[in-house]
């Protein structure tokens, strides 16, 4: 069986969608999706509850994890981090494989998250 390859430039729905938004330009849908996530528990140890594009994770300490991607991504990209428990959220190293959180608790001591999540947004390389 022989691979091949699909080009368009516009994915358009058949009509079963509602509303103005029925297509849209497919760098937007490339350029716009995370290109990495994942949802994640930091207590006691660092542990992968779901993700996308995550290799390996490495608990580094009382809330200090650090996240290895499956695919690189650039030299630029963003990383969004959210957690619960009206935690204090620090970003550390950052590089093309890898990036470093860390979660701090009212009193600034650093502290594991019980539910956290993060997301990259960028090219891969």
């Amino acid at each position: 069986m022989a691979n091949g390859t699909i080009a368009f430039d516009t994915l358009q729905t058949s009509g079963q969608i509602t509303g103005t938004a029925k297509s849209v330009d497919t760098d937007y849908v490339v350029n716009g999706s995370a290109k990495s996530w994942i949802h994640f528990t930091m207590a006691s140890t660092f542990v992968n509850r779901n993700s996308f594009n995550v290799a390996s994770l490495t608990d580094n300490g009382a809330g200090d994890g650090t996240a290895t991607v499956t695919n690189n991504m650039s030299d630029e990209y963003s990383l969004h981090l959210a957690y619960s428990n009206q935690m204090n959220v620090s970003q550390g190293s950052l590089s093309a494989s890898a990036y470093q959180t860390g979660t701090y608790n009212t009193s600034n001591a650093a502290t594991d998250a019980s539910m956290a999540s993060a997301s990259l947004s960028g090219d891969l390389a």
